[in-house]
């Protein structure tokens, strides 16, 4: 009866074993962390607010220049510093301050004879000087006398007539001011739009355009020309421009209990 006996223990062998199977501790599967809770304070208004503010220019910039073509560059140079010196001194004769008129450009450059042909070689015609000065002129009335003045005494180029601002800093405090104003007006509009209310200003950031000395309106051709020496150059000034720009970012309040 030697097999009456196993079968039992096989049974039992198979009985453990499940019940080992079933005692074991399940998987864990973990799980995301919960989303952060957004807080009312954190809900802001962005806006931007664009200023500018029109002033007369209180200053000018004229520049003048003298050409001369000579054979040689060394005679160019030599004839140019002598005219030059004339318009300056003329200049300065006039009530210009010597510090006020400063060299902006000085070349020396050889000119080449047109020529009919292509395939002729150019032929050299001399060399020319340019000397170009800066008058800073801070008496607005007398810009187009000066004008007179400097082509009277044998400047026979001016390049441009700038007019700017002596201190742009104040203007652009006026027109960072206006940019501010007007940003916070818009907000306020958008916040009762929105049926919001604005809390403080948590971020403010800027740009200012700084003003650029303006080319003036002017008549350059000369009335002498035409036999009245005693007409004066008209110019005019126009009032310049200083803008800028800036962004306000407003807290909104949280909402209270009854809204």
């Amino acid at each position: 009866m030697p097999v009456m006996r196993t079968a039992p223990l096989l049974v039992l062998l198979m009985g453990g074993t499940l019940t080992l199977g079933a005692q074991a501790q399940p998987r864990v599967v973990p799980q995301p962390p919960p989303a952060p809770q957004v807080s009312p304070l954190e809900r802001t208004l962005r806006v931007e607010g664009v200023g500018e503010v029109k002033v007369a220019p209180d200053e000018a910039f004229i520049d003048v220049a003298m050409e001369t073509l000579a054979p040689t560059a060394k005679a160019a140079a030599e004839e140019n510093a002598r005219k030059m010196d004339k318009v300056i001194a003329a200049l300065v004769q006039a009530g210009i301050p010597r510090k006020e008129i400063e060299t902006r450009n000085f070349s020396v450059f050889p000119e080449y004879q047109p020529q009919p042909r292509p395939e002729e070689a150019p032929k050299l015609r001399g060399y020319r000087v340019s000397n170009l000065v800066e008058v800073h002129v801070r008496e607005l009335s007398r810009v187009g006398t000066l004008l007179d003045t400097a082509l009277g005494a044998g400047a026979n180029r001016v390049d441009s007539v700038r007019f700017g601002l002596s201190k742009p800093e104040v203007v652009q405090g006026d027109a960072l001011r206006n940019a501010v104003e007007r940003a916070r007006q818009s907000a306020q509009v958008l916040a009762t739009a929105l049926g919001v209310k604005l809390g403080p200003v948590l971020d403010a950031s800027t740009v200012s355009e700084p003003p650029h000395p303006f080319p003036a309106v002017a008549r350059l051709e000369m009335a002498r020309a035409g036999g009245a020496a005693d007409v004066t150059t008209p110019i005019q000034p126009e009032e310049q421009t200083v803008t800028a720009r800036v962004t306000l970012i407003f807290a909104i309040e949280p909402a209270g209990p009854g809204r």
